[in-house]
């Protein structure tokens, strides 16, 4: 019998555990549609705000080796295209049996409230609440991200404004992000995103003696990180009973096993796309469907957490 890949996420059902993580496609159901047709188990739109977002000029990303390195600022259309997106794209995949995770983010407590109601309109199965996008500035992530206390109002503003599942997006950029996850837990998130990228960063051009982004630093992503990613998962898991889906620098089938391994539910893949094509995830799942067969799993849930055991 081959091996299963569905999970369940917050009480979402994802044919594999494999989602795509917000930021790097997602802002018209075309993409997201086109993302869950090469395999993806579910989809993460980009952050969106109350109202649109210009972002930064380019150059906005650079792939420096090791990994990437982004600052786009926060682009996006605004809440009203993107319920009207979200509900084209949740229409299509149902037949395919891909959920739809709505990523919103905001200037203030109260305003995350107002975006996850109007967001809430167009039904998606999940909410990605990010709180620590590195690449704004460092008093956004002051704000909401590296404080239990306010990262706790941001999660009841969002809970008492919507009846969707709500996910919470961390930063690695914090002093101890276990304390953060414990917080936004206590104050009702139904479960966490882990990580964001980390950074911000700084990447010269040593002819120009300038740096090579527009904004000059930006939130670092891939294969470098995941180190990093594996072990904040592994410690958000330890410390809370909520599912987490594991982000950062996931690249390959192995890097998968390894998020599950310490815990995750499900694994967000982004800078793999630029890595590997949108056919990363078909590939991905069948490098994780090998695994299991290999050592005779026959569900994803048999080695989730067998190496905190």
């Amino acid at each position: 019998m081959a091996a299963d890949l569905t999970t369940t996420l917050c009480g979402v059902r994802l044919p594999n555990p494999t989602i795509l993580s917000s930021g790097i496609l997602g802002l018209s159901h075309e993409i997201m549609v086109r993302v869950a047709q090469a395999g993806a188990g579910g989809v993460t739109t980009k952050s969106c705000s109350l109202k649109p977002r210009a972002g930064y000029p380019n150059p906005t990303i650079l792939d420096w080796g090791p990994g990437l390195i982004n600052a786009v600022g926060l682009s996006n259309p605004g809440i009203e295209v993107m319920v009207e997106e979200i509900q084209a794209a949740r229409e299509q995949l149902a037949p395919l049996g891909v959920p739809v995770i709505a990523s919103i983010f905001a200037d203030t407590i109260y305003d995350f409230g107002t975006v996850a109601r109007f967001i809430s309109e167009a039904e998606p199965d999940l909410i990605e609440v990010n709180i620590s996008c590195p690449n704004i500035n460092s008093h956004y992530l002051q704000m909401f991200a590296a404080d239990p206390y306010v990262a706790a109002q941001v999660t009841r503003r969002v809970k008492r404004n919507t009846d969707v599942p709500v996910l919470v997006k961390l930063s690695p950029n914090v002093t101890d992000i276990v304390e953060i996850a414990q917080a936004v837990v206590e104050a009702g998130a139904d479960g966490i995103t882990a990580i964001n990228t980390l950074g911000p960063g700084l990447i010269l051009d040593i002819e120009t003696c300038r740096p090579v982004l527009y904004h000059e630093t930006g939130g670092v992503s891939g294969p470098a990180i995941h180190p990093i990613a594996v072990r904040c998962v592994r410690d958000i898991c330890r410390a809370v009973d909520v599912p987490v889906v594991a982000v950062g620098g996931v690249t390959s089938g192995r890097d998968v096993v390894e998020m599950i391994l310490v815990g995750a539910t499900a694994v967000g893949i982004g800078s793999a796309v630029h890595y590997r094509g949108i056919e990363v995830f078909r590939e991905v799942c069948e490098e994780v469907r090998e695994y299991m067969e290999r050592h005779g799993y026959g569900r994803v849930e048999e080695f989730r957490g067998k190496a905190m055991r």
